[in-house]
């Protein structure tokens, strides 16, 4: 096995923690899915939210999910005057037998447009 990355995004609507962990949760389990992983397989999660994003930690989510050996660290992206509001965004590390063109990334709730490099191939998976 050796640990590859996967990445996805989404947005919450609102600044909210109901918002936050329900976005979250939501993005988790569509990556977890989507791949076909067992969560004793991830390595660790990293989440960052643009910096309209602070009424709640996503970890959180990830730990009501019952990830609770899981190594998870929060942070805030850059804050590029053109970004998208309140979006969330994951780097899961997994260890994995696939291939890197086996992962299938996961862009939720308009997020798609941040890899438009990735639509044109089947590395990407949007769900709208």
């Amino acid at each position: 096995m050796r640990c590859l990355g996967i990445r996805g995004a989404t947005v919450t609507g609102e600044n909210t923690k109901k918002a936050i962990i329900s976005a979250c949760k939501e993005l988790l389990q569509s990556m977890v899915e989507t791949n076909n992983i067992d969560s004793a397989d991830i390595a660790g999660v990293w989440f960052t939210t643009t910096v309209d994003l602070n009424a709640e930690f996503p970890a959180v989510a990830a730990r009501e999910l019952g990830w609770s050996h899981t190594a998870l660290l929060c942070g805030h992206e850059m804050n590029v005057p053109s970004r998208m509001p309140h979006c969330l965004r994951v780097l899961m590390l997994v260890n994995t037998d696939k291939k890197n063109t086996e992962i299938v990334h996961v862009y939720l709730r308009g997020t798609e447009v941040l890899r438009d490099d990735l639509n044109s191939n089947s590395s990407s998976k949007v769900i709208k």
